[in-house]
């Protein structure tokens, strides 16, 4: 099955040579298989490096370095390069999206590739995913819903378990089994998915995207299917900084989560979703404080999501 590799950097370049290099050792198998790298408009030295690196390792009959002319997020990076390849004389049957921070372990992405072609069925195909020191990553999640938001705002053990079928992050998947929604760090897609749904919304800058796209799959008959046999290392919001407390949510993850659940309810059920997290989120806020618990949320998360989602929401196309 022919493939297509893409990998978006942004101002990591030494990191996504890294994964290259890992995915390199991959595609030994798979000597039809081709890559792009996308800079999404760095604005440093990252497509330089990029290209010299690639050189260096003798890659540049199978990889190429594009860039694009502005950073619209992961979406928009991934769709630069997926555009591409299924506009070619001879596009690819899988296209396979890694992140610049993840690392295929050995036999990784074969695992994938075999899993699609013996599950013509299935429409996208995810790894395990593990961080540097083996500690396992939540990537499999069942889509958002209005007692979601209750749910993960409240905090309240009592109401997880009465919503439990709700809860969006899964446990660990102990073998392959059908989810609803895989993070985009390691995922192989059919072409006929993007021929039946299109490419990802670029709306979305970063977050939700990946929701939303196995969203439009699944309702189009393609499901996701999370893969345990397969295995990546991946260190994590390495462009964008989330993993440090100290710092506030950013503006596009309250956008975002605003166009997911618009685009994909409609408007009253967004008012909805948000009436509810606020509830939640207050019940948990009080509760904490009485209980003189230490605060694990994101500096003025509160207020944060008032903001963008009363102001916010005034600017949105």
């Amino acid at each position: 099955m022919k493939l297509s590799v893409v990998i978006v950097n942004y101002r990591t370049p030494d990191m996504t040579l890294e994964a290259l290099a890992a995915l390199m050792r991959e595609l030994e198998r798979l000597p039809e298989a081709r890559v792009e790298i996308v800079d999404n408009h760095s604005g440093d030295d990252s497509v330089a490096k990029l290209e010299a690196g690639v050189r260096a390792k003798g890659w540049s009959d199978r990889v190429t370095v594009s860039c694009t002319d502005h950073n619209g997020g992961f979406a928009y990076g991934n769709n630069h390069a997926i555009r591409r390849a299924l506009a070619g004389a001879d596009p690819p049957d899988l296209v396979y999206l890694l992140n610049s921070d993840a690392f295929p372990d050995a036999g990784s992405l074969g695992v994938l590739v075999d899993f699609l072609r013996e599950r013509p069925d299935v429409g996208i195909a995810g790894s395990y995913i593990h961080g540097p020191d083996g500690d396992f990553h939540i990537t499999a999640f069942r889509f958002p819903t209005l007692w979601s938001e209750l749910q993960g705002s409240a905090r309240l053990g009592v109401l997880t378990r009465l919503l439990n079928g709700f809860v969006v992050p899964l446990p660990l998947p102990e073998t392959a089994r059908e989810v609803d929604w895989l993070a985009g760090a390691s995922m192989l897609i059919r072409r006929e998915v993007f021929e039946a749904i299109g490419l990802l919304d670029d709306t979305f800058f970063l977050y939700f995207e990946e929701t939303d796209f196995c969203r439009r799959a699944q309702l189009a008959g393609w499901p996701t299917w999370y893969v345990r046999e397969s295995s990546v290392t991946h260190i994590g919001s390495v462009s964008t900084g989330m993993k440090e407390r100290a710092r506030r949510m950013p503006e596009y993850w309250f956008a975002s989560r605003r166009h997911y659940f618009r685009k994909n309810h409609g408007s009253l059920y967004l008012a909805v979703a948000d009436a509810l997290w606020l509830l939640g989120f207050g019940s948990w806020w009080l509760r904490r404080r009485v209980q003189g618990k230490p605060d694990p949320d994101p500096p003025q998360l509160l207020g944060d999501f008032v903001r963008y989602n009363v102001l916010g929401a005034r600017s949105d196309p």
